[in-house]
């Protein structure tokens, strides 16, 4: 019958350690135990039945789940791949090895000798010659039944997740894959990936509160980096003309289903392209990325069919407000904007100008209709400090921004590569901060001296690597793509 374990946990706990005490004294700590030589995976085993079908093999992983039939048992256990039985009994390993088997419990690691066969059912198993404990888990695995559910416990005991909900597993090797295919994208465009700095003397490169740390042996403040665009930039000058990264950056915000204080950003820029060449190398990137993780460009997240294939939609932000809200920017003064709003019953920005209120607008009507691939373009220059201006209106930035599913997934800009204007940016975001928004730019003198040796046209484009992965494995929280996300002490 199958074996159950003891609800108690510190009883189950204090069992173990006896049992761990006692294997030490008879000289048998699983503890010693160093290299075990595994051959296969599970599904190397269970996909190539035929060619290994009676062939040695030699598995290793946890055990899940014991059946003890009296003088034989099935055994799954489970390794990084997935899980597989083994049969193992009496007749085969001896009466000492089949009792020090039968003492072992449930997240135990193990290594099995054995060869393959089905069982009568069908299962793919190994017929087990000898078995070796590797590890012994003093701490009970979940319940088999209730498993690991709450999303507080699984987020702060991964490992236990992982374990006790394999099926985890697939997000982190999705994300895995997304990675490895955006540095496929890139390198066969010729674009070199660099590595730029965490800590900075100056926090820049984005509207953001950055975190603050302390360099003991310079004896000033430093910032942990919020973005990596002024780095890149100075790149770009200094002629490395495509340039790319994948890396940490930190933001000390709120924790939220959709935000993390620490997540994956990936910026690329190019010398010589503007915001509309840009679009196009993030949709192409997009669709590389879908495709070779999921195989097909069409496909159902959360219950809606998504198409990404083909050209996507793009939409001014005053045309995607107007077709929503039915307040017609272009049209619209700072108090006409204000009285619309105020019908609309809309929270106001902290500073009132026609672009914060067309953005504010924007967010809290028109973002979470947004649902297949959809370009906006045409940003106000209030939140794009560092996007050129826009030829035909001046109030906007050239820069657009990808929303799928409601949800912002990057931003492709027309950079400024006037140190004039630049500066008169940086200076206008200086006065915002000095109001009291901690979250605006400082003038970055360092990167302003860079400019002024002068950078080519360049296009840049930021994107959320944690929101691609949800994307493209099926999750609703950035905390499902992220295998340790920020929490709260216990």
């Amino acid at each position: 019958m199958e074996t159950t374990e003891i609800i108690d946990t510190a009883e189950q706990a204090r069992v173990r350690r006896e049992k761990l005490v006692k294997l030490q004294r008879e000289g048998r700590d699983p503890f010693h135990q160093t290299v075990f030589n595994q051959t296969h995976q599970s599904g190397e085993i269970i996909d190539g039945f035929e060619k290994l079908d009676g062939k040695p093999v030699a598995i290793a992983g946890r055990i899940i789940l014991k059946r003890i039939m009296g003088k034989a048992s099935f055994v799954h256990i489970l390794d990084r791949v997935g899980k597989i039985q083994f049969y193992i009994s009496t007749n085969d390993v001896g009466a000492d090895v089949y009792a020090a088997f039968c003492d072992m419990d449930l997240g135990d690691i193990v290594g099995v000798n054995g060869t393959v066969f089905k069982t009568k059912t069908g299962e793919v198993s190994v017929h087990a010659t000898s078995i070796v404990l590797l590890s012994k888990a003093l701490t009970p695995l979940p319940d088999k039944h209730a498993g690991l559910r709450d999303p507080e416990m699984r987020y702060r005991d991964r490992h236990v997740d992982l374990i006790a909900n394999p099926e985890v597993r697939d997000i982190f090797r999705t994300r895995s894959r997304v990675v490895t295919a955006i540095r496929e994208f890139f390198d066969a465009r010729d674009y070199l990936e660099v590595e730029t700095p965490v800590l900075q003397n100056q926090a820049g490169g984005a509207n953001a509160r950055p975190f603050i740390t302390h360099h003991n042996s310079l004896d000033m403040k430093m910032f942990l980096r919020i973005a990596v665009e002024l780095h890149h930039k100075r790149l770009i000058v200094g002629g490395f003309d495509r340039v790319y990264e994948i890396g940490r950056v930190f933001r000390n915000e709120g924790i939220s289903y959709k935000h993390n204080p620490e997540f994956t950003m990936l910026e690329y820029y190019q010398a010589y392209a503007d915001r509309a060449v840009m679009i196009e190398v993030f949709r192409e990137l997009i669709q590389h990325c879908t495709q070779r993780v999921k195989g097909t460009l069409k496909f159902e997240y959360q219950g809606v069919k998504l198409d990404l294939s083909g050209k996507w939609k793009r939409m001014t932000m005053i045309d995607a407000v107007r077709d929503v809200t039915g307040l017609d920017f272009s049209k619209l003064d700072v108090t006409a904007a204000t009285a619309g709003m105020k019908k609309l019953g809309l929270e106001f920005p902290r500073s009132i100008t026609w672009g914060t209120l067309l953005y504010a607008t924007f967010e809290q009507c028109v973002e979470k209709t947004l649902i297949q691939p959809t370009f906006i373009i045409g940003y106000p220059v209030e939140i794009a400090p560092l996007v050129k201006r826009d030829k035909n209106d001046p109030r906007l930035a050239d820069m657009a921004e990808l929303f799928i599913m409601g949800r912002e997934m990057g931003n492709t800009y027309t950079e400024i590569n006037d140190p004039i204007d630049q500066r008169e940016r940086f200076m206008a975001q200086s006065a915002e901060r000095a109001k009291g928004d901690d979250e605006a730019m400082q003038v970055d003198e360092e990167f302003l001296s860079a400019l002024a040796y002068g950078m080519p046209p360049c296009g840049g484009q930021g994107l959320g690597v944690d929101r691609l992965v949800m994307l493209l494995a099926g999750t609703d929280s950035i905390r499902e793509s992220l295998l340790f996300p920020t929490m709260r002490n216990k």
